[in-house]
């Protein structure tokens, strides 16, 4: 059996506003993923792959951005 490692790994802090989030990337074999938590409680908002890790990454914030932007939204109509 085949044991595969994550490799490259990184992370950082960005703000989407008016959130936090936080991305954290990885190589694992020829592939690259990626996931972006909100920072605190740290629940995954999305999960995405790419061949490189900026491509990983783009298609990982495009999307949560997305999410939080509906968020946001539903949030403002409950007030």
């Amino acid at each position: 059996m085949t044991e595969y490692h994550p490799t490259e790994y990184h992370e950082r802090v960005e703000t989407v506003p008016p959130f936090k989030v936080r991305l954290t990337s990885y190589k694992l074999n020829d592939e690259y993923h990626c996931s972006v938590d909100n920072v605190d409680p740290g629940a995954v908002i999305v999960r995405s792959t790419g061949q490189t890790r900026e491509e990983a990454e783009l298609k990982a914030l495009m999307r949560a951005k997305e999410r939080l932007e509906y968020s946001r939204l539903r949030y403002e109509k409950k007030i």
